[in-house]
């Protein structure tokens, strides 16, 4: 349907077509979106181009806001979708602009059907077994939301957030040295702050899942077992806990001899 409309108004497009090895059982919606950006990140690169402009509304950034909320999201989750963002995948080159954040789902629809369009209906949004699908449903029977006001929760946090990745960043100048295969930090800071230079310490080092941000339960599950002054591996990365946190390669894992 897109690439008709762009037929008719003469735009150039491209249609990016995930080719899947076997197609995924289970997370289908989360491993597409994967996928999606992959593809729109080397689509850009191969392009030249310098952002990607998707059309993210209120209602999405609400609906995920509730379902960060149901995971126990901290700081940065509950921050929403970003206005402005590095591209998923590792293109970090490549700027994510969302410029409809702050519009509203009807308000778009109005738009089109005055421009003689009709907004494609995605059969998935139907699907109940799909976690956003069930949020969406339950968030359209409770008209004691303010969706408008959840919006400017996150926009709030978002600008919290920020501030967060300023004070880790002061930590991290003060409380870090590094050398080329090594960190080391003495943590003096609140949690918060020790989780963000924990992340960033293994994501300059990890050998494993670079592309992929570290998750909320195994950041916690390591900050708490440094804080313990135990040792263990994650991303490829060895961290040490005591009363200076050390972070460098794990050494590589021996393969037992074929018999």
């Amino acid at each position: 349907m897109v690439a008709g409309l762009c037929d008719q108004l003469h735009v150039p497009h491209s249609t990016l077509t995930a080719q899947w090895k076997r197609k995924p059982q289970t997370a289908i919606q989360e491993r597409a979106r994967i996928e999606r950006y992959k593809l729109l990140g080397e689509w850009a690169s191969r392009l030249g181009l310098a952002a990607v402009v998707t059309a993210h509304h209120l209602d999405d950034q609400v609906e995920t806001l509730v379902m960060r909320l149901n995971r126990g999201a901290g700081a940065r989750g509950l921050a929403g979708m970003r206005a402005v963002s590095a591209m998923p995948g590792g293109k970090s080159n490549i700027a994510l602009i969302r410029p409809l954040l702050g519009w509203r789902r009807s308000a778009l629809v109005g738009i089109c059907e005055a421009a003689g369009l009709t907004p494609v209906d995605d059969p998935s949004n139907r699907e109940e077994r799909f976690e956003r699908v069930r949020i969406r449903n339950g968030l359209g029977e409770a008209n004691w939301l303010d969706v408008d006001g959840i919006g400017r929760s996150a926009r709030n946090l978002a600008e919290a957030d920020a501030a967060l990745d300023w004070a880790a960043e002061i930590q991290w100048k003060r409380q870090v040295s590094h050398s080329a295969t090594s960190i080391s930090y003495s943590p003096a800071a609140p949690m918060e702050i020790r989780r963000r230079v924990v992340q960033r310490a293994v994501a300059s080092l990890a050998t494993e899942g670079r592309a992929v941000p570290l998750r909320g339960p195994e950041l916690d599950r390591l900050v708490s077992a440094l804080s313990q002054g135990q040792t263990t591996t994650l991303r490829g990365v060895l961290c040490a806990g005591g009363d200076i946190w050390r972070f460098s390669p794990a050494p590589r894992r021996r393969t037992r001899p074929q018999p």
